[in-house]
């Protein structure tokens, strides 16, 4: 175990400048997909520079049990930091009551209310206050430099999700109770627009519903939206108008922009929220089938690949732009992964699309948890 100091008390970054991508940096968490009973698995950070297209090793989450990887938790950032928040324990072993003939696979290991903060620019990890509730695959957002979680899933053996939430203060290092949800949820996804909190879609039901009678609709296709002032929740009934919990929402120029769900992670085009209609229509000219795996061609000069899976699939916002990120396992007998970065500009109204040149690398990973930006001076 690595003993963490207690945070500094942050500083607020000054107001942004205009769109400049050398000051940004894309943190994406991976771990290996493919560990074995004896290899050792761990949560690796990466770094992603968009002014020049390269991805740079950052850190190893510390601070964990040893040969275990952290799934299902938060990242979020705040200033030149980035927080990981709660998250599943899992362990590379067999399940249980099972033959040794049975091949190792992840096995839940506890839910953790870790809570680490690591500042970009210094290179330094610190301790936080652990959560209130333990929970993973829960919704996470920054609002006003204060961090708010709500819902998840606080219990291994229970398939029902919560509805608690709590918000972080770092000036202060210390979790509040928050009004608790009208619904239990789990996988929604949160983000901040028009200053205030949404918690959009996931796996919900009502707190009152019978533990075997699981009562889903409407609640899972609508959103829970938090005023921070009045310090109250309110429903906003088919906001996401599907039954399956968002893959990402991300706030671009006050508009919220999504692409995909937790099934398909990219449906061929990206899409925007109208609130006066409560609406999500298809964005002009976002309609790019590239992303969809299998991947046969792909790149500037349209090389020819065979067929590949795709791994991974996440979203960055920076200025006007969507950044996507994604990973796929190449064809041949050694593990290599093709990650591949695709921008789309939500302010163009001709040739949004824009494919920058592929990175190949060894061995296949997967993603933690979504991606997070942070500006540094």
């Amino acid at each position: 175990m690595v003993s963490l100091p207690s945070p500094p008390r942050p500083i607020t970054p000054p107001p942004s400048p205009e769109y400049n991508r050398s000051g940004y940096r894309v943190l994406v968490a991976f771990c290996p997909k493919e560990a074995g009973p004896d290899a050792n698995i761990f949560n690796c950070i990466q770094s992603y520079n968009p002014s020049n297209n390269t991805w740079s090793h950052v850190s190893l989450i510390p601070d964990l049990l040893e040969n275990h990887v952290l799934k299902g938790f938060a990242m979020v950032s705040l200033g030149e930091s980035i927080y990981i928040i709660g998250g599943r324990l899992w362990n590379k072993g067999r399940p249980p009551n099972s033959s040794e003939s049975v091949e190792f696979v992840d096995v839940g290991a506890e839910v953790s209310p870790l809570v680490l903060r690591y500042n970009v620019r210094l290179d330094q990890w610190s301790k936080c206050a652990p959560l209130g509730t333990p929970r993973y695959d829960f919704a996470c957002t920054v609002c006003d430099n204060k961090i708010y979680v709500a819902g998840g899933k606080s219990n291994l053996a229970s398939t029902r999700g919560i509805s608690s939430a709590e918000v972080y203060d770092p000036a202060l290092d210390e979790w509040t109770q928050l009004p608790s949800m009208s619904t239990l949820r789990y996988k929604g996804v949160a983000v901040t627009w028009q200053g205030k909190i949404y918690v959009v879609g996931g796996f919900a039901e009502r707190g009152d519903s019978d533990l075997n009678m699981l009562t889903f609709s409407p609640q899972r296709s609508s959103a829970e939206v938090f005023d921070t002032r009045a310090g109250r929740w309110d429903l906003v009934a088919g906001m996401w108008q599907l039954d399956v919990p968002p893959n990402q929402i991300v706030a671009v120029d006050d508009k919220l922009f999504s692409s995909g769900d937790c099934l398909k992670t990219w449906k061929g085009h990206i899409e925007f929220y109208d609130g006066k209609l409560n609406m999500w229509d298809e964005v002009d000219g976002s309609r790019f089938q590239t992303l969809n795996p299998p991947l046969s061609t792909i790149g500037a000069n349209n090389e020819n690949w065979p067929p590949m899976e795709r791994l991974y699939l996440t979203m960055a916002p920076i200025g006007t732009h969507l950044y996507f990120l994604a990973g796929y396992r190449m064809a041949g007998e050694s593990s290599r992964t093709l990650s591949v970065v695709f921008i789309f500009d939500t302010s163009a109204t001709v040739d949004a699309w824009k494919i920058l040149e592929p990175k190949e690398e060894e061995g296949v990973k997967e993603l933690c948890s979504h991606c997070c930006v942070v500006q540094l001076p």
